[in-house]
């Protein structure tokens, strides 16, 4: 006999439900990873391009508790801010939070023009350097909410347009890699990501 279990996300994401799964066991639920968009959390119509993956890490009762796993932007999304006559430059810096946490981030520039290969690299030195100072000041929930609600992308932007001239800066993609005290990332024995 299956039950169902609603899947509630994280509260620094506002404990909302973002979706339900069936399972005969609780402990079966823990490990799952439900997808949705940041628009199903908000309600805000132009975060639709942004999709959020959670893990089940607890059950109490019928509900189940997540943490962030990650987040990416949709391909469609990504294809529409290409250009011609613009560079891509793309930089994965991998940060750790103050609490222990570490994260692998994907930050996409799109530039006005072209630029040189010189630029290029000050400005992956730069992404980097503010990641790892913001990753360092904040805690995991405090880290997770910049990133994925565009705050550090805004301080970067901030410091990067005096390099190159910015159409479009933003953080494509995250991914938590490894919790507090572990050298590795944990594989659950089946990563099984639900479709809210």
């Amino acid at each position: 006999m299956k039950n169902w279990y609603t899947i509630n996300s994280p509260p620094y994401f506002g404990g909302v439900n973002i979706g339900s799964t069936p399972a005969g066991d609780p402990e079966k639920v823990i490990g799952r990873v439900i997808e949705c968009t940041l628009y199903d959390i908000t309600g805000d119509p132009s975060q639709q391009h942004l999709k959020m993956l959670f893990q089940v890490i607890n059950v109490k009762g019928d509900e189940a508790e997540t943490i962030f796993k990650g987040h990416e932007y949709s391909q469609d999304y990504l294809k529409s801010l290409v250009r011609r006559r613009s560079t891509r430059i793309d930089s994965r810096p991998k940060s750790t939070t103050k609490d222990g946490y570490t994260l692998r981030i994907s930050v996409v520039v799109f530039s006005v023009m072209r630029v040189r290969n010189s630029q290029k690299i000050a400005l992956r030195k730069t992404i980097s350097q503010i990641v790892e100072d913001k990753a360092k000041s904040l805690n995991f929930d405090q880290f997770v909410q910049e990133t994925v609600l565009g705050k550090i992308a805004s301080d970067i932007y901030n410091e990067a347009k005096k390099i190159i001239p910015i159409r479009h800066i933003g953080i494509r993609k995250s991914k938590l890699i490894a919790y507090p005290g572990e050298k590795e990332e944990k594989k659950p024995a089946e990563l099984e990501v639900e479709a809210s």
